[in-house]
């Protein structure tokens, strides 16, 4: 990050944004429209789909949208994934799924339905990534470009997910987020963690509520500073850790390491269309954060899953695999979806078919299949300690019974996941030459502008970079220094500056500089 030490409190890992949800293709001049509708975007550290659910809500029936992420890590990759994912499932109501992503986006402690969400969606995802070496998770979600490394560690963290998030007590793992937690504040404040409610409501006031964030109250974000606890929809017990928000520094050292100070309310919470959430009565507002990010995201997820077609739907009409390839389906993505065996005998495909995609003998059980089929196909027992799980885990997982939900197909919508270093390597390929229509860069890695950015955006794409507005640790003469940096960055990288009428405090936008031709 920038700033050096002086920002302990945004932490080493970037969970969140810290800029509101933007509509990338409708920033700029004018809409980007792409060829035969055709729009790709690129996201480097956005860290949360805030921005693709927001472009997507933005999209026409016929235009179709490619986002590309890059992350600097594997842990906020395999967290957006998993995002994704929830966002996406089928049998859930759109008042349920912003429950639930919401709670897992932005607490340390979870429901126990949310917990068991959490492991049905990780390990609905390692099992694709384990076994569809080259298909995806998801016909949406692409890892396939992602290096072998990368997915082995995917599929690492998944697991470890499916493991650890459980209610305290009950195979937890050695990690406490509430202590990593509380170690993170007390080392932060120091001497003033006696009096960290104090500083919880300075940091509010003087802070967030002045950069334009009044809509946080004053509970909701103490007990986040206190506890985690963003975002506190039901009145039911919080205490299965939300283990997706750990990570590894120093190779072996395990705990929370993210934003502790501006909050994951920025992303959904600060802004909407809907102006009656930002009434106020008495100088105080009569919503909070927590009521704007629901309404926002709910918004949000109708939009996706109006575009959306229910898996069940595409077996029931019979269609071959041609027709899922022409919206952008692989054949062998109808295995993701987690459908029993007995529906693909109904549907035709023999058995010999199913034994080669490779499938795990705990995944072919939570699908009816008896355990000797498994070997019926020759698979040694020694291939499943190959893979690096204890045998006991082949055994017991805890979802294994429970079928995995079905998904929804949005149409003409998909993101691809590229290697963490790839950014400098993107000019380098011909297919990437000033190929993307909206290039975007956190504040987290601003530092990466340079030549090579230009090269691949399009000659009518912009550049969007978030700014350090709500870098809370930074003091203004800092904010302004950055912005500074970011600016004289894009004009070295040939990039110039465009500002509307109506700035954007959190974001600064860019245009390609213009040739000029010499007399």
């Amino acid at each position: 990050m920038v700033g050096g030490g002086s920002l302990e409190g945004a932490g080493t890992v970037t969970w969140w944004g810290f800029s509101p949800a933007r509509d990338l293709l409708a920033t700029g001049p004018v809409k980007q429209q792409g060829e035969n509708g055709e729009l790709h975007v690129l996201l480097v550290g956005s860290s949360d789909p805030r921005h693709i659910l927001k472009t997507v809500a933005g999209l026409k029936v016929t235009d179709r949208l490619h986002v590309w992420v890059i992350e600097n890590s594997m842990e906020v990759m395999a967290r957006q994934l998993l995002l994704l994912l929830l966002s996406l499932q089928e049998d859930s109501s759109v008042h349920k799924k912003a429950e639930v992503f919401l709670e897992v986006f932005g607490n340390s402690e979870l429901r126990s339905e949310t917990g068991k969400a959490v492991r049905q969606a990780a390990a609905q995802l390692s099992h694709c990534i384990t076994d569809c070496l080259e298909t995806d998770p998801h016909p949406c979600l692409d890892t396939t470009r992602l290096k072998f490394r990368e997915r082995d560690e995917l599929v690492r963290i998944f697991r470890s997910w499916v493991r650890s998030c459980t209610p305290e007590g009950s195979g937890s793992g050695p990690v406490s987020i509430t202590r990593s937690w509380d170690a993170r504040v007390r080392q932060h404040l120091g001497t003033r963690y006696d009096a960290r409610r104090g500083c919880f409501d300075w940091d509010l006031a003087m802070k967030l509520h002045h950069r334009g964030a009044g809509v946080i109250s004053k509970q909701q974000y103490g007990d986040w500073r206190g506890r985690g606890l963003a975002f506190q929809m039901r009145e039911g017990l919080y205490q299965t850790p939300n283990t997706t928000l750990l990570s590894t520094r120093i190779l072996t050292q395990v705990g929370y390491w993210g934003d502790i100070v501006s909050g994951p309310f920025l992303s959904f919470g600060v802004e909407t269309g809907d102006q009656s959430l930002l009434q106020t009565q008495n100088g105080a507002h009569v919503k909070t954060s927590q009521d704007v990010s629901m309404a926002n995201l709910q918004e949000l997820l109708r939009s996706l899953a109006s575009r959306g077609e229910p898996a069940s739907s595409v077996a029931s009409r019979g269609e071959p695999a041609s027709s899922l390839a022409s919206r952008g389906e692989p054949a062998s993505s109808v295995a993701s979806r987690g459908e029993p065996a007995s529906s693909l005998a109904s549907r035709g495909e023999p058995a010999s078919s199913v034994a080669s995609r490779g499938e795990p003998a705990s995944f072919l059980a939570s699908r009816g299949e008896p355990a000797s089929s498994v070997a019926s196909r020759g698979e040694p027992a020694s291939s499943v300690a190959s893979r690096g799980e204890p045998a006991s885990s082949q055994q017991e997982e805890p979802l294994d019974d429970t079928p995995s939900p079905g998904l929804l197909l949005p149409r003409g919508v998909c993101v691809s996941f590229l290697p963490l270093d790839s950014l400098s390597r993107l000019a380098d390929k011909k297919d990437f030459s000033h190929f993307f229509h909206r290039i975007y860069l956190s504040a987290s890695l601003a530092h990466l502008l340079g030549s090579s950015v230009q090269q691949i955006c399009s000659p009518e794409g912009l550049l969007v970079v978030e700014l350090a507005r709500f870098l809370l640790d930074l003091s203004p003469h800092q904010e302004r220094g950055f912005e500074e940096t970011v600016v004289g960055g894009a004009k070295a990288a040939g990039f110039d500056l465009w500002t509307p009428s109506d700035p954007d405090l959190t974001h600064a936008i860019f245009t390609l500089q213009t040739p000029t031709l010499d007399p």
